[in-house]
C-alpha cells in the first residue's frame, strides 16, 4: 500500500493509495536508445501513460514523426531544444512543456554545446515497448557511444507501433522562434 500527501485548501491530506507503486532503480531502467540514455521509469503497467527519461546529447534529433496511438509531452528539465510540431518551429529551454497530439508530426533538436534532460509522457501507454525494443540495456549510467541507428530495426519497429518516421526534420524558415 502507498500513502501519499496531496494539497488540499486546509493544508494536505494524506491519500491511500490503493495500487502498489512501481519503482525501479535508475541502473535497472537504463537503456541507450538512439544515442541517448534513457529511463523508463513507468512501463505502462496501467495502460493509463508511460514516462520516461532521456539524457539527449548536443546536436540529438528524431527524426520528423507522427504517433498514431498516443499523444507525447514534453517536459524540459535541462538544455535547449528546438521543436517543431506540424512544421511549426519553437526553442524552448528549462521549464518548457511541450505537448504533441498524436496524430501530428513533430520532432525535438538539442541545440548548443549541452546535453538535454527531458521528461517524457505518452498517454495512453504503449511507447515504452517501442523505445524497449529499440534500445540496448546500458553499460554505464552514460551517454552511449555514438553509432548510427539500425533503419531497418527503426522502420520495423515503428510501423509495429504505429509511429510513421517521415524523414528527417524539416529546415526552419529563419531558426526557431523563442517562447520561454
Amino acid at each position: 500500500m502507498c500513502w501519499a500527501l496531496a494539497p488540499s485548501p486546509g493544508g494536505y491530506n494524506v491519500l491511500n493509495m490503493a495500487t502498489p507503486v512501481n519503482t525501479l532503480s535508475r541502473s535497472e531502467s537504463a537503456l541507450w536508445f538512439l544515442g541517448t540514455l534513457t529511463f523508463v521509469k513507468s512501463a505502462g503497467e496501467t495502460g493509463a501513460f508511460c514516462l520516461i527519461e532521456q539524457l539527449l546529447p548536443p546536436g540529438f534529433a528524431t527524426p520528423y514523426h507522427v504517433h498514431h496511438l498516443e499523444d507525447e509531452a514534453f517536459y524540459i528539465l535541462e538544455g535547449e531544444l528546438a521543436v517543431v510540431s506540424d512544421s511549426k518551429w519553437q526553442k524552448v529551454g528549462p521549464g518548457a512543456y511541450i505537448f504533441a497530439p498524436r496524430e501530428i508530426p513533430h520532432g525535438i533538436k538539442v541545440e548548443g554545446n549541452s546535453p538535454a534532460r527531458v521528461l517524457i509522457l505518452c498517454a495512453p501507454a504503449g511507447f515504452e515497448q517501442f523505445v524497449i525494443e529499440m534500445s540496448e540495456p546500458a553499460a554505464q549510467l552514460t551517454l552511449p557511444p555514438p553509432a548510427a541507428p539500425d533503419m531497418a530495426k527503426l522502420m520495423a519497429l515503428a510501423a509495429k507501433y504505429q509511429i510513421d518516421i517521415l524523414g528527417p526534420l524539416p529546415e526552419p524558415a529563419g531558426g526557431p522562434a523563442r517562447t520561454d
